[in-house]
């Protein structure tokens, strides 16, 4: 579930134009030649959504993973240290279609398109392109992008302290956390990997994996980080709908994610997938509860269950009360600290059907 990256540095530019600049923003584990980072996107039937960002600028790939805290802490910056290429011609290829889209200020790309042909079961290939103000092609990447069975259940998690230990109620260990781990060392809640898998071939065949999304405040920044993550602790693989990207001086200042959007990307997945049941997952540290609650009403009988890891004391009556109000509407919910009374309700409802004490 890695970005896929390519880079004119490597294909487009010739050896002999390739300057000191080149070579030094190298040397500090950054490109300066114009980038495609292009995120795994998903389809349904014709359907199809992909996310990318354009830079002049940008962190290169991590290859090594060390335990020395102030190289996690410069590694973790060096996400932020991006220069976005605002009000650019993008075209994706799928097939024999093209679709053409711009760039936004951020560099952010978002391609909806139907497809000619209807698209069967599982992961296909695109090509997208970048273009210089003189129509040329100055980079290009290849990405994948799911389409699901129609029968299939789908997934909505969120990610800190939803499945990964985060400590997003507590300020000095959250920065510990964040500043001196790499996806490596960092640690997922114990027994999660496990639901998750019997999640995600619920009611399957074996090579038919139910689709699952992450989507979270996180910013696109932690895109790889987060997808390393997940790949390194065998979680199912999904697509990732993080937040707004940020330079290193809206990280400095900024601070905090926003919450905001996170309702309206739900929204936005259950309407590009209106055949399935979804179920959601997340914590009880911020805004989940509340988001999913609004959901299951604005989307009365598509939400099959609900899930909330109760990490914050503080909000626990309140988060109780509105899972009750949500089982009173019909949606079996479960409020849980360990997973393993998580993977016991799914099994209760009949969402999975593997003894977790086998």
């Amino acid at each position: 579930m890695q970005t896929t990256k390519f880079r004119s540095s490597d294909t487009l530019v010739p050896q002999h134009k390739r300057g000191w600049k080149y070579f030094f923003w190298r040397w500090l584990g950054f490109s300066n030649q114009p980038t495609l980072t292009l995120y795994p996107g998903y389809g349904y039937t014709e359907h199809l959504v992909l996310y990318g960002h354009a830079f002049s600028i940008s962190p290169l790939p991590r290859k090594i993973y060390s335990t020395f805290f102030l190289y996690n802490l410069l590694a973790l910056i060096r996400l932020f240290i991006v220069k976005p290429i605002g009000n650019a011609t993008v075209q994706l290829q799928c097939k024999n279609q093209l679709v053409t889209g711009k760039t936004d200020k951020n560099g952010f790309i978002k391609l909806n398109w139907h497809s000619n042909t209807t698209l069967v079961f599982g992961w296909h290939t695109v090509s997208v392109v970048l273009f210089n103000k003189n129509d040329e092609i100055i980079a290009s990447s290849n990405v994948k992008f799911f389409v699901p069975h129609l029968s299939q259940f789908a997934f909505i998690s969120d990610i800190d302290d939803t499945f990964l230990i985060s400590h997003s109620t507590n300020l000095r260990k959250k920065l510990a956390v964040l500043f001196t781990r790499n996806p490596h060392t960092r640690k997922p809640f114990e027994g999660v990997v496990k639901h998750y898998r019997l999640l995600a071939s619920a009611h399957n065949k074996a090579n038919e994996s139910n689709p699952f999304f992450y989507v979270s405040s996180s910013e696109w920044n932690l895109f790889a980080y987060i997808s390393e993550f997940i790949e390194s602790n065998g979680l199912p693989k999904g697509i990732l709908i993080l937040s707004k990207i940020k330079t290193f001086i809206d990280f400095l200042y900024q601070g905090k994610n926003n919450h905001s959007r996170k309702f309206a990307r739900i929204v936005r997945l259950l309407k590009d997938f209106p055949a399935h049941k979804f179920i959601l997952l997340g914590d009880s540290s911020q805004q989940d509860p509340y988001i999913y609650h609004s959901i299951v009403n604005k989307f009365p009988g598509r939400i099959h269950a609900v899930y909330i890891r109760d990490i914050a004391k503080k909000n626990n009556q309140s988060v109780r009360s509105i899972l009750q109000n949500l089982e009173a509407s019909g949606v079996p919910c479960c409020f849980f600290v360990h997973s393993i009374e998580a993977i016991a309700h799914s099994i209760k409802i009949g969402l999975i059907n593997q003894d977790p004490f086998q």
